[in-house]
């Protein structure tokens, strides 16, 4: 039915703008709130996501007042390797990810920033933070804060360091200046580290954190303290960071999110489609061809068809169909993305749509497709 429709041209998107009237300007303004203010039980009602409709602006911040569960047993072996007659590790730890809602369909929506407190059982056996992003089941690299500030040649964001410093187990007693020494020796400090934070995070103690959005990256303070900040990762917009999770070891009280911006930004596929001609792949030749790459993609996948568009299929092998590129690509459950394939199909003129909804499982029929179709 989807491929019926399709071709015959009937569907129409369910996204499609329709014409603006005063009425719908009045509830745009006010889908998009200056501030979120949610209780612990409504957090928690809602699936413990604040939904954050029109994503963040440069200023915007969250703020969360929790407190972290008491450490359990635990046995899970990526947590930590037991050992035949070890006891199981204490463990408390929680989540707090800023999340793409908008951004895909059917899969998990990306992690813009997932920021990991581990109080104890980190295999590191020390408490940490960890920081990250993870995009269609992709993990960047991770930021990990140990206890050591950021050494004095490392990037800052905004001119604060990406670590700050907090009181080790290995810090105190009589080693204490012989820690010292070492770690002015190895990160190039002449002045005394001074030693009188605690890690932030602590069992069974309330604390406010608040989580910031700079120019250069997302900011962390935490009892009126700074303590790490996280540069913003190529791919993500402020905009795009819709929903704020926070799941794990922690009651959560409340839940504020402030300076948001007051306009709907574009959510529509379209937005990462450039309509210019010379993107657009030559016709096909009447003669052979020296090469045919097929490329395997997704229905939503707009911005990266997008990229690949502007990037190697403008090589001059291509632009002279000496080369032949063709994206391959499956029908989505959702109209409204068939639809816009479709046109980016015509006006492109470089997708090949396969009859059949798609799904990792039949990937081969699209590579059988690519060796038909070449």
């Amino acid at each position: 039915k989807l491929w019926d429709d399709l071709q015959s041209g009937v569907q129409k998107s369910d996204s499609e703008p329709e014409p603006q009237s005063q009425s719908q300007n009045k509830n745009q303004t006010e889908s998009c709130p200056d501030s979120i203010s949610l209780s612990g039980p409504e957090f928690v009602n809602q699936g413990r996501i604040l939904v954050l409709p029109c994503g963040l602006t440069l200023g915007s911040h969250i703020t969360v007042v929790g407190m972290p569960h008491w450490a359990h047993a635990e046995n899970d072996p990526k947590i930590a390797v037991l050992r035949e007659g070890d006891e199981s590790v204490m463990v408390t730890q929680f989540m707090m990810e800023l999340q793409g809602l908008k951004t895909v369909d059917g899969e998990d929506p990306p992690r813009i920033l997932h920021f990991n407190p581990r109080l104890k059982g980190d295999w590191s056996g020390k408490p940490v933070i960890e920081q990250n992003t993870c995009y269609r089941m992709q993990w960047g690299s991770a930021l990990r804060c140990e206890g050591w500030k950021s050494r004095a040649d490392e990037e800052t964001v905004d001119g604060e360091v990406k670590c700050e410093k907090w009181i080790r187990d290995d810090d105190s007693g009589s080693e204490e200046s012989k820690t010292t020494w070492w770690l002015n020796r190895l990160i190039g400090r002449k002045t005394k580290v001074t030693l009188d934070w605690q890690y932030p995070f602590a069992e069974g103690k309330l604390f406010v954190l608040t989580l910031r959005a700079g120019l250069e990256g997302y900011h962390v303070n935490v009892n009126g303290r700074h303590i790490t900040s996280f540069p913003y990762r190529t791919g993500f917009v402020l905009e795009d960071a819709t929903g704020l999770s926070l799941k794990g070891d922690l009651d959560v009280h409340s839940v504020f999110a402030a300076s948001l911006p007051n306009s709907h930004p574009s959510f529509d596929p379209q937005k990462h489609l450039e309509r210019l001609s010379k993107w657009k792949a030559p016709p096909l030749p009447n003669g052979n061809v020296e090469l045919f790459i097929g490329i395997l993609s997704a229905g939503n996948h707009f911005a990266e068809r997008m990229a690949v568009r502007k990037s190697w299929m403008q090589h001059k092998l291509i632009k002279s169909s000496n080369v032949v590129a063709r994206f391959f690509v499956a029908l989505s459950g959702r109209k409204e993305v068939n639809v816009e394939l479709k046109k980016e199909a015509d006006y492109f003129g470089d997708i090949v749509i396969v009859p059949y909804m798609d799904n990792y499982d039949l990937v081969v029929l699209k590579t059988v497709a690519i060796s038909e179709y070449g």
